[in-house]
């Protein structure tokens, strides 16, 4: 299995989700976009993953490398490849589906609830998970769902939380978070001794979580092939 891993900035990395697939026999390619990395050919790949970054899609002029992250993405959702996108990955495969990407009706940094909707209660992502979800949400912007696709998941602060596009799913939470994560992201923040408190307390339930959703998107992958 190869899975390319996007990263837009050293400090959002794979975190549990690399720690799983690395696990399995699996030839994972990480590009670093922020380092110039070039994208692989996505006819080459048999999954995507695309993570978090401070940058918004439409920052183009500043960050080209989202531009070519755009069309990569189209591609590889047009010949249906696999492809889960965290955060900012989520709103460039909104993007490349088509959709708008806008600012939130309130921004979301620490932890929080989404819930399900009828449709992701069913979908092959969120089987064998509650419906409603402790997350780690960073954010101030928000996709908008690509014609065609599914709402999977919503919050009261922010109504799209998780869609489908075909076989790429959008998540706008973090369920790849490690304490060590946490600890880097809010190092600065006087709200780091409770973002921990709070992960400390959640964690084995987060991992579990986690877990059972990466091996949802492994069986879609293997599914594919």
């Amino acid at each position: 299995m190869r899975m390319a891993v996007i990263m837009h900035v050293q400090s959002e990395g794979p975190g549990s989700l690399g720690t799983f697939f690395e696990s399995l026999p699996t030839e994972i390619r990480t590009v670093r976009l922020y380092d110039g990395e070039a994208l692989p050919d996505p006819a080459e790949l048999d999954a995507v993953v695309s993570l978090g970054g401070p940058m918004n899609v439409y920052e183009e002029e500043r960050y080209p490398f989202l531009r070519d992250e755009t069309a990569f993405l189209a591609t590889a959702i047009r010949h249906d490849i696999p492809v889960l996108g965290i955060c900012l990955g989520a709103q460039m495969i909104a993007k490349a589906a088509g959709a708008r990407v806008t600012k939130s009706p309130r921004k979301e940094v620490g932890w929080g609830e989404v819930s399900l909707t009828e449709t992701g209660k069913n979908d092959l992502l969120f089987q064998g998970l509650p419906e409603t979800l402790d997350v780690l949400q960073w954010h101030e912007d928000m996709f908008l769902i690509p014609n065609g696709a599914s709402l999977l998941a919503s919050s009261s602060d922010c109504p799209h939380q998780a869609f489908r596009y075909r076989n790429a799913f959008g998540l706008q939470f973090h369920l790849e978070v490690t304490g060590e994560i946490l600890a880097e992201w809010f190092s600065d923040s006087p709200e780091l001794g409770t973002i921990l408190d709070r992960y400390n307390h959640l964690e084995p339930v987060l991992s579990q979580r986690a877990q059972r959703m990466y091996k949802n998107f492994l069986e879609l992958i293997r599914n594919r092939g």
